[in-house]
């Protein structure tokens, strides 16, 4: 796989040194050069909308940023190029942390329509901050000056080419390093992103900052390449067009980042002639009909499901020859068709290109890097980072309260859990079990009292924080993150481990590569630790449930806790399943681990834990040794929903 994406990457240099050379026309020169530049914007767009799941329509503004930044250094200032484009790219950075400031509040729509405001706003401001941006006039940004040479249009190509690739290079290793595992862990499950230490907050912001920097980076060359800009040429339209680009292209690629530039530029022309626009959409249309009864005939979709879009694309076809100016209906076209794209494409055009390969040729095809480490018993437990504790109990919660509006999901419950034991945590649903682990790992805060760690004060703290800490935890359901194999979902788990700042990993020195080594190794040795080493380059969505469940505790214990919250770790596994996890649990206390249990299956439960707390309605009811707590009326009556005989508590239990 890595000799194969050197021997295409090298050709595809070797085809952008040759372009000039095999192509003469300026016009097409100018062309190609122009998609370079919108595919270093779309490589930083990917990594907002394809692994963060950020809806950005604000990248238009920050190309703008990125242009008028390199124009009014050369116009007002006289600075020169290799001042002008890295100034471009820190005030376009510094312009995306702002940005990404709502991205912490809003999601989804909302964060859409606070990222156009400020493409908007950004619009505005260029027209009309006319002692800086000369407004309307627009600025004239000549070819740049190399030792004392004033580049031609080939020359700059070149330049514009070199950034590309170097761009393309930068952004692969980002996205291949423990960074870019942080911003895909951040699109599929949030909140196991900040309990597993990679706090979701700051890599949001990170990922804004990278992406806007690459905006600015293609901004400052646009202004060189057109020699001239001005406010309306960074309007909706260019925002709705980088949007479609990273779509249609395909997410979480670079290839399709080049494919959607090159949308970009060939849409706005294709839709100029009227006459060629409805030869597209009668093809299109006949192309949607065709995969809506393929689609139908193979079942994979109802005649209702594919009704509305192959409607729309039959009714866009007609609409096409009634058409006299198509300007004013760009807008509707691109939404028509980013639905048909979303509806048929949903990995995009490089993504369909991927399935027809894979199924010609399975071997030809990897979605994922495969991961060669094998484990090693000796690497499945690391030295803790942290000072051991001691006296006392390891963790302390005092007369928590948990209130949701009217509701109290918990009462004043106190628990104190002992160094190195296993405690259960049990009651009937909705007793307020998982309510406890979210409060104890920092997702909820209490209403009222405290909880403490090691003696340090913990409840209010960022579930990140409480994380590296030493807390670690499973979930009720499962918060895997899906489209990552399972050696990348404990990787993710292993984040805290690495020490290389952004510069190790685009410079891919010594200290990136010993830490990412180290790293895949202990993945791998907790991976076989827990009953998975067949499945390590497995994606974690395609993992039978039962062995899910297990992916979690090898992810969770990579953060070397002192600490970890298993949530019915033992749903959905088979009793041979069952017995492993029981011995799974049980090396795991082994090794100086405290473990907090939460499972209904009471024969584990009562098996292993060395003391029992019971929840009902929020309250504590009970607590103590297992055979103590088993033979509690009030615990009886909780399950059993009456009280009973004297002579009934072995049957109780039975039921239980």
């Amino acid at each position: 796989m890595h000799n194969r994406t050197l021997i295409l990457g090298t050709l595809g240099v070797l085809a952008l040194a040759l372009y000039p050379l095999a192509v003469s026309n300026p016009y097409y020169l100018h062309l190609t050069e122009t998609i370079l530049i919108y595919a270093i914007l779309l490589f930083g767009l990917d990594i907002v909308v394809g692994y963060t799941g950020q809806v950005s329509l604000g990248h238009a503004g920050l190309f703008g940023i990125g242009s008028y930044a390199a124009g009014v250094l050369f116009f007002k200032l006289g600075a020169p190029f290799f001042v002008a484009v890295p100034g471009a790219i820190a005030v376009t950075a510094a312009f995306g942390a702002v940005l990404a400031l709502p991205a912490l509040r809003v999601t989804g729509p909302y964060l859409a329509m606070v990222t156009l405001a400020f493409g908007t706003i950004i619009q505005i401001l260029i027209n009309e901050m006319t002692f800086i941006t000369e407004g309307p006039i627009g600025i004239k940004v000549p070819k740049p000056v190399l030792l004392g040479h004033r580049l031609d249009e080939v020359e700059f190509f070149y330049v514009v080419a070199a950034a590309m690739v170097l761009s393309l290079i930068v952004v692969h290793r980002i996205l291949k390093s423990h960074l870019g595992r942080a911003f895909e862990a951040l699109r599929d499950s949030p909140v196991a992103c900040d309990c597993m230490g990679v706090s979701v907050y700051a890599y949001k912001v990170y990922a804004f900052v990278i992406s806007a920097g690459l905006a600015g980076l293609a901004g400052s060359l646009y202004a060189y390449s057109e020699e001239y800009i001005s406010p309306n040429t960074y309007n909706f339209e260019l925002t709705i067009l980088f949007l479609l680009a990273v779509i249609m292209g395909g997410r979480k690629t670079r290839s399709g980042a080049l494919i959607g530039a090159l949308i970009v530029i060939m849409l706005p022309s294709l839709l100029s002639d009227i006459e060629l626009f409805r030869r597209i959409a009668v093809v299109a249309a006949a192309v949607a009909v065709a995969m809506s009864v393929w689609l139908v005939l193979r079942k994979e979709k109802t005649p209702r499901e594919i009704a509305a879009p192959a409607g729309v694309a039959l009714g866009m076809a007609l609409f096409s020859f009634n058409l006299e100016n198509i300007t004013d209906w760009r807008l509707t076209i691109f939404g028509v068709m980013t639905l048909f794209v979303v509806y048929y494409l949903q990995d995009g055009i490089m993504g369909w290109l991927r399935g027809v390969v894979g199924r010609i040729w399975p071997n030809a095809v990897q979605l994922h890097k495969t991961y060669g480490e094998t484990g090693d018993q000796d690497r499945v437990w690391a030295p803790s980072d942290r000072a051991a504790p001691t006296g006392g109990n390891l963790l302390e919660a005092k007369g928590i309260v948990m209130q949701f509006g009217g509701l109290k999901a918990l009462c004043k419950v106190d628990l104190g859990v002992a160094r190195g034991s296993i405690h259960g945590l049990i009651g009937p649903n909705g007793s307020g079990k998982s309510t406890m682990m979210n409060v104890l790992t920092g997702i909820y805060r209490p209403t009222q009292g405290s909880v403490e760690f090691t003696k340090a004060l913990i409840s209010g703290s960022t579930p990140s924080r409480i994380a590296l800490a030493g807390v670690a935890r499973t979930f009720q359901n499962v918060q895997l993150f899906g489209e990552m194999t399972a050696i990348e979902n404990v990787l993710v788990g292993l984040h805290h481990t690495f020490c290389s700042s952004i510069a190790d990993v685009m410079l891919r020195t010594p200290r990136c590569r010993r830490e990412e080594h180290a790293a895949r190794v202990r993945a791998a040795s907790l991976l076989d630790f827990v009953g998975l080493a067949a499945a390590h380059n497995e994606e974690a969505r395609n993992l039978p449930y039962g062995k899910q469940r297990l992916l979690e505790i090898a992810r969770a214990l990579a953060l070397n806790p002192s600490l970890i919250l298993l949530d019915e770790p033992a749903a959905g596994l088979t009793a041979p399943d069952i017995k492993e996890l029981i011995e799974i649990i049980r090396k795991i206390r082994a090794h100086g681990i405290t473990v907090i249990l939460i499972e209904h299956h009471m024969d584990v439960v009562m098996g292993i834990s060395d003391v029992v707390t019971v929840l009902d309605f929020g309250q504590k009811i009970a607590e103590g040794p297992p055979a103590q707590v088993q033979a509690d009326p009030k615990v009886i009556e909780a399950y059993l929903g009456g009280a009973i005989g004297a002579d009934e508590p072995s049957a109780a239990r039975a039921a239980a």
